[in-house]
């Protein structure tokens, strides 16, 4: 699943914006100063199972596994752990989710429109104060069960109709403060989608998650990750592989094709 579409045409006109605006105050608080190898620094090229329809299956034999955070116990991410695994926590950082258990933590106030999932709606991303308390008891949640990173997905809202007039200076400030949670927590921090703003934002993640670059012949625009030495960990629904994994392996990229329920099945390059 493609998660959002970007709006190329408007984020091509803000992003020189966003990056005037990506040093600025407001409530972000910096972040946190660790020593070096305090989180995982997941490297280029490593093959990763991505699993988020139920509780995970382990068979695939792959360093790296991206789950479900609400729908995986601490006994699961053990099991992985004993198999050599490293274990990524999926959590929805963009959309409020009627299915989730603290589903009442979030105000009416902050939710918008649709996203198009059933029983999702947009975050007003602009309210950090009411939010940050959020992220932070689900970060908590998967520091609890053992997680050595987080997946937060959503992170593009101001390229889609939220119901709110998001801008690209809002979701530098929203994804900064993401990053921070997780660091704070000894948990390393992915990217999700959001490539045009990969060059203010590579800083401050320790990997790449993305969808669908080579369908939309993106995929260069995840070199800066790459060049720093970082994991893009990237998914194709509808392409071949012929289409598109022998430029994967040029780029070194982690790159495999899944179906959109992402459940067991995957065919890597």
């Amino acid at each position: 699943m493609r998660r959002s579409a970007l709006v190329r045409a408007v984020l091509a006109v803000v992003l020189t914006a966003a990056a005037l605006a990506g040093c600025s105050g407001g409530v972000e608080r910096p972040a946190t100063p660790r020593p070096s190898g305090a989180v995982w620094k997941p490297r280029p090229g490593l093959a990763w199972q991505w699993q988020l329809d139920g509780r995970v299956d382990p068979s695939a034999d792959v360093p790296v596994y991206d789950i479900d955070g609400f729908e995986n116990t601490a006994a699961d991410v053990a099991r992985l752990h004993r198999a050599g695994r490293k274990v990524i926590c999926y959590v929805n950082v963009g959309a409020w989710e009627d299915f989730r258990p603290d589903r009442d933590a979030f105000p009416r106030t902050v939710l918008g429109e649709p996203n198009g999932w059933a029983g999702e709606r947009w975050l007003d991303i602009r309210r950090l104060s009411v939010l940050r308390p959020i992220m932070e008891r689900r970060f908590d949640m998967c520091r609890e069960k053992g997680f050595d990173a987080v997946e937060p997905d959503l992170m593009e809202g101001y390229g889609n109709d939220t119901g709110f007039p998001l801008t690209a200076r809002d979701q530098l400030r929203y994804n900064r403060m993401i990053a921070t949670i997780a660091h704070d927590r000894g948990l390393s921090v992915g990217l999700k989608n959001d490539l045009p703003q990969i060059p203010q934002l590579v800083a401050h993640f320790d990997f790449a998650v993305n969808e669908e670059c080579a369908q939309y012949d993106e995929c260069g625009e995840l070199s800066p990750f790459v060049a720093a030495g970082k994991a893009v960990f990237h998914v194709e629904y509808a392409e071949p592989r012929s289409r598109f994994c022998a430029e994967s392996r040029r780029l070194r990229l982690s790159s495999m094709v899944k179906k959109p329920d992402l459940g067991v099945w995957r065919r890597p390059c």
